[in-house]
């Protein structure tokens, strides 16, 4: 009896500055998530793979040169053909205001460094479960929520 075919590796797409933190999360992704996995080290280089390469998600640092992370989310939740990409915000930005702005630009989950590469893993494959309506439904809330709260997932 055949072994069944296993399913396609996603693609993830890392944009981050760090040498070092960008080498670790590649490593991490490809052995522990199986993931293939492709990085860029500024905005600008990331958003042109988002094109070029069709990652399923996208990780992406907040302090990099040339386009912040920040500016990276919104040029792809302002683009028709990235509008759904799933996101995922790292940073060592802690503060709630700079999880909010990262909200407010359309990502997925934010998450603190340092983290777990486990930790990682498992956030990008919640991320990738989310559907298009669940992100919709999730910004409404964000827009509807008082100023200066983070929205519950409720």
């Amino acid at each position: 009896m055949a072994s069944p075919t296993p399913p396609p590796a996603y693609r993830v797409l890392v944009i981050d500055d760090d040498p070092s933190l960008n080498e670790m999360m590649v490593t991490s992704l490809r052995l522990l998530g199986r993931y293939e996995v492709i990085s860029a080290t500024n905005g600008v280089q990331g958003l042109a793979l988002c094109h070029s390469a069709a990652p399923d998600i996208v990780l992406v640092d907040v302090k990099m040169p040339e386009l912040n992370g920040y500016q990276v989310a919104r040029a792809l939740r302002g683009d028709p053909a990235t509008v759904d990409l799933p996101l995922v915000m790292l940073t060592a930005m802690v503060q709630e205001r700079d999880e909010l702005i990262g909200l407010y630009s359309g990502v997925d989950a934010y998450l603190h460094k340092p983290l777990s590469p486990h930790q990682l893993v498992e956030t990008i494959r919640d991320v990738l479960a989310l559907d298009p309506h669940h992100r919709l439904a999730r910004m409404h809330r964000l827009v509807e929520t008082p100023a200066g709260t983070l929205p519950s997932e409720g």
